[in-house]
């Protein structure tokens, strides 16, 4: 063998060697790769390690105090505008979106009608005053006729008693003291006459004012009705709003209770949140909420629990769930819960009725109720003012007319009056 052979024998050897070295392990890797993949895989296996860990954490810390659900929408007060009188529409002061004032006019129906009966319920008002005045005069008539009467009979029964005494010393004839008792029957007669006629005439107005006489009075209340029906020909909104759902057009005769349109108040609005059932026990009445609507994803809005509802969303439906039947299904059943939202966040970033609501209930504390205690309050929830003055402006109408016909005047009971008249008979 020469030397070139040798050199390459070596070599031969040398490349045998190296191959050797870098043979396949059992599953195709070589050692290198295996020490790759267990190096990531420890990686891994602590960063979900890691991530576990914090999860852990935070469920420790804030977690379990914590309910959620995605179920909830913005809900308000939708105040539906009716017109209370019958008749039609003749002007429009708004539209779908716009914002309206409380007291503000928003539709006039016609007055024809309206101006018409309430002119003849001021002609009645003033004519029952005047009719009322003069039973108060006939009334005095009928007493000042009583007094002539009673002088009558006074002077009659005086006259037939110092005859009766002349009898008996003949200077007077039996003919001459039966014309006096007869003038004395019949003085009686014409008193007692003139008694239950003053009776009559006293029976319509004593112990009574002119302006408080119940036929004043019933006057009186067709004149409030007919001022109110014409007040009310300009309807008004009743609450500071935006407009929806308006359905009335200018020309359309509309009848009383018909639905004109809705007022829609978005600076009082609240969340319903629909808790599953599995999810209420831990709900209690003034915890506190994080909220975030769709609408606003960045925005964070502060609210609380105000109350839990009374049945679940399956109770009050249109058609509840028949239970009751065989091929019954159980259903997780949820729970609204109304939630009060912060009303300057609100201002920055008002909500409209129906928008989602993603919510988390802080559930540490647990003190609170779980339903409302009734509260011994007397101020209203909601109010409005706008109809208040519609009787003070009839009553204000109504005394001018008063004052303009008749007096007032104050007729005693009949007691005091048959004193006074009959004296001590």
């Amino acid at each position: 063998m020469d030397e070139s052979d040798s050199t390459v024998s070596d070599h031969s050897i040398e490349s045998d060697t190296k191959t050797s070295s870098k043979e396949t392990m059992p599953g195709g890797s070589t050692k290198e790769t295996r020490r790759k993949r267990k190096r990531a895989m420890l990686i891994l296996g602590g960063i979900f390690l890691i991530i576990g860990l914090i999860w852990f954490i935070y469920w420790l810390i804030w977690g379990q105090f914590e309910v959620y659900t995605d179920d909830a929408y913005v809900n308000g007060n939708l105040v539906q505008l009716m017109s209370q009188v019958s008749g039609t529409v003749t002007e429009i002061n708004t539209d779908e979106t716009q914002f309206v004032e409380q007291g503000q006019w928003i539709i006039k129906l016609d007055t024809a009608d309206t101006s018409i009966a309430l002119q003849r319920a001021k002609a009645n008002l003033a004519q029952t005053v005047r009719q009322v005045k003069q039973a108060f005069e006939n009334a005095a008539v009928a007493q000042a006729s009583l007094l002539v009467r009673e002088t009558d009979r006074v002077k009659s029964d005086l006259d037939l008693k110092r005859r009766k005494g002349l009898l008996s010393e003949r200077a007077i004839s039996q003919e001459e003291l039966q014309h006096y008792r007869t003038a004395a029957t019949g003085s009686t007669a014409q008193y007692n006459l003139a008694l239950h006629h003053f009776y009559s005439e006293l029976a319509l107005v004593e112990n009574s004012r002119i302006y408080t006489h119940p036929l004043v009075e019933r006057a009186k209340a067709e004149l409030r009705k007919a001022y109110i029906n014409s007040v009310r020909t300009t309807i008004v909104a009743p609450i500071s709003g935006f407009i929806a759902k308006r359905s009335v057009q200018v020309g359309q005769h509309i009848m009383v209770n018909t639905p004109l349109l809705a007022i829609i108040p978005l600076n009082d609005v609240w969340v319903d949140a629909n808790y599953k059932e599995t999810q209420v026990d831990s709900l209690r009445i003034g915890q506190p909420v994080a909220l975030y609507a769709d609408a606003y994803p960045d925005v964070k809005y502060h609210g609380k629990i105000i109350g839990l509802g009374a049945g679940t969303g399956a109770a009050f439906a249109l058609l509840p769930a028949q239970n009751a039947t065989g091929n019954w299904i159980k259903i997780v059943q949820r729970l609204p819960v109304r939630i009060s939202l912060d009303a300057q966040e609100l201002k920055q970033h008002p909500l409209q009725i129906g928008l989602s609501v993603r919510v988390t209930t802080n559930i540490h504390n647990l003190k609170g109720d779980r339903l409302a205690v009734a509260k011994v309050s007397q101020k209203p929830i909601y109010t409005t003012h706008v109809y208040a003055q519609q009787l003070a402006d009839a009553d204000q109408l109504i005394n001018q007319i008063l004052q303009e016909n008749a007096p007032d005047f104050y007729l005693p009971s009949t007691d005091s009056l048959s004193k006074k008249i009959i004296g001590n008979e």
